[in-house]
């Protein structure tokens, strides 16, 4: 019998196998809402021939000594588990897809590293407003091995493959060139960014959310900035206002920002494929700088990072995963350096996964996707994120957040902040 094949575990991969943790799984949470109903069998076998077009995702960690110098993972040609299951519906099925969804990462060791479930007549706020109970699919992915953006793409060709109809991306939009642009002025990446200041935090460790439907930011014709620049100020002065609020020492902060240069289309690379920057802001700007002068300094500050050719961690993490020694002495390094370079981790993180580029069109029964909600790991020191996607003319915001830092009450203030600091971002220059 043939072995399978193997692959050696990207950078990112095995950072995040280097410092896994019980308390806080790494799982990226996926929400989509459907108006209508899906057949279960049907659906099964469509996600299944999805993950079979897709086989980087049918994938498990593969077995080695602990002195083997890298992590490997095994790629399958059939599922070793049962990767789609229908909890019984009911009042709550909906709420305890979303508490798994945080707190039981998918294992490693069976392929593929991904469980979806579909809640049957879930009760939502996006149901009710639509006049009825749809269905909601929840993804958890196991961050180890993907990300968002590539479980979304095999949820597209399930989706195509299920409906018969073409869930090819839509094109994304055509930005004028614009002229180079010289380093911006951003505070010194030597000095330790904020903390998000601590509210009331319960005693259960692991992951809270809270999701939200906003409406989509304005922004004239012609704008300096972009919508993910509007979100990132928005974060920033949220994040500014709540430790404002709760007297800590100001210092500046730092949003950790994904980017993604991936193309969409069936040919996406299935993996862990974003890079990592941070964008920092001065306590000052976020105090006294009028709004489109603080909109045209983030705007020039993302473009310069996302020009930047730079590893998806960062040099330091290349060198680390490098085999130069077995898996787990360079294990024990790493999480030592995690620990002390805590203080410099950046204040918190910023996913703007952007509009959705596939109509999730699952056919006439179960209809086309209304919303779409992603959340990132939300790990101490950081202990928050900001998660947002736009569908059907919508943003779909999560808060993710530590328990350890903060509770239920906390997320609901920070979205009424997020929500109120978004609105300021309209002004017209």
């Amino acid at each position: 019998m043939t072995a399978p094949p193997r692959i050696p575990f990207p950078v990112v991969d095995e950072v995040s196998r280097h410092c896994l943790q019980e308390a806080e799984p790494e799982t990226v949470h996926i929400e989509v809402h459907l108006p209508g109903h899906l057949d279960h069998g049907r659906l099964r076998k469509a996600f299944t021939e999805a993950l079979r077009r897709h086989p980087r995702i049918l994938m498990r960690e593969a077995p080695g000594p602990w002195y083997r110098r890298r992590y490997e993972w095994e790629l399958t040609d059939e599922p070793d588990v049962e990767a789609v299951r229908f909890p019984p519906p009911g009042r709550d099925s909906l709420e305890g897809a979303r508490g798994r969804s945080l707190s039981q990462a998918p294992p490693l060791t069976a392929s593929p590293p991904v469980r979806l479930e579909v809640v049957d007549d879930a009760v939502t706020d996006t149901a009710v407003r639509d006049g009825g109970r749809g269905t909601a699919l929840v993804l958890t992915v196991n961050h180890t091995a993907l990300d968002g953006p590539a479980c979304l793409r095999v949820l597209a060709t399930a989706a195509e493959v299920y409906g018969g109809r073409d869930n090819a991306p839509a094109a994304p939009p055509v930005r004028p060139a614009e002229p180079p642009q010289g380093p911006p002025d951003v505070p010194s990446p030597w000095a330790p960014p904020a903390r998000v200041a601590p509210g009331t935090p319960g005693r259960t460790p692991g992951n809270g959310q809270l999701l939200t439907e906003l409406p989509l930011p304005h922004r004239p014709k012609g704008s300096p900035y972009t919508v993910n620049d509007q979100l990132m100020v928005a974060t920033a002065l949220t994040v500014a206002h709540w430790n404002r609020e709760r007297g800590t020492a100001r210092r500046p902060l730092r949003i950790t920002m994904p980017v993604d240069d991936r193309p969409r289309d069936a040919a996406m690379p299935i993996g862990n494929g974003t890079r990592l920057v941070d964008v920092s802001f001065a306590p000052d700007e976020l105090d006294s700088v009028p709004m489109p002068e603080l909109l045209r300094r983030t705007a020039l500050r993302t473009r310069a990072l996302k020009s930047l050719p730079r590893p998806q961690l960062g040099h330091g993490a290349a060198l680390l995963t490098a085999p130069w020694a077995p898996v787990a002495c360079r294990a024990a390094l790493t999480r030592a350096l995690r620990r002390a370079a805590a203080p410099w981790t950046s204040t918190t993180l910023l996913s703007n996964i952007g509009r959705i580029p596939y109509p999730l069109d699952f056919g006439e029964e179960a209809g086309r996707a209304h919303a779409v909600w992603f959340s990132a790991p939300a790990r101490m020191p950081r202990g928050l994120t900001f998660t947002t996607a736009s569908t059907a003319g919508r943003l779909h915001l999560a808060l993710r957040w530590s328990r350890t830092l903060l509770g239920p009450g906390d997320g609901a203030q920070l979205r009424d902040l997020f929500a109120h600091h978004l609105h300021t971002t309209e002004a017209t220059p």
